[in-house]
């Protein structure tokens, strides 16, 4: 979801649920402690410079229980972020405390931001050497038995 998608859908909220990936409602009483826009340039294997912008939200679970971030607070902040920062209207991306830092993409479905999953990908890896999933099952094919031995 992009920016000016997650701010519009604030507009039509009374309060800003969030679910996690496992299904689980973070508590209302969470904050956004950080809206920034974060320009990662890059190069891959085969040196193909490459940008990748993303709007960051870092959301934290509060230990205050009395208070709970409104979507007018919400959007006030991120006005304030898009003209004391420059924002752009990119994809969003929520940081979120597991184990570790996690990073997450953002959808809206039935009035709640649910968190989703966000994998890495090799960009080049056409003309870096990995094979393709085809290539990958027919050489897996042809060097395992029936019975399950691969060598």
């Amino acid at each position: 979801m992009i920016l000016s998608e997650f701010k519009k859908h604030l507009k039509t909220l009374t309060e800003v649920p969030f679910l996690k990936l496992a299904g689980n409602n973070i508590r209302k009483y969470f904050r956004i402690t950080e809206v920034g826009q974060i320009n990662k340039r890059f190069i891959d294997c085969v040196e193909t410079v490459r940008n990748d912008i993303v709007i960051s939200m870092q959301l934290w679970k509060s230990v205050d229980f009395w208070h709970k971030l409104d979507p007018n607070k919400l959007n006030t902040i991120i006005k304030l972020s898009e003209k004391k920062l420059g924002i752009d209207d990119h994809k969003i991306e929520i940081e979120y405390q597991s184990e570790t830092i996690g990073k997450y993409g953002v959808k809206f479905d039935n009035g709640i931001f649910i968190l989703t999953c966000r994998n890495t990908a090799y960009l080049a890896s056409y003309n870096c050497g990995i094979p393709s999933l085809k290539t990958i099952k027919e050489k897996t094919q042809s060097y395992c038995t029936p019975g399950g031995d691969c060598y």
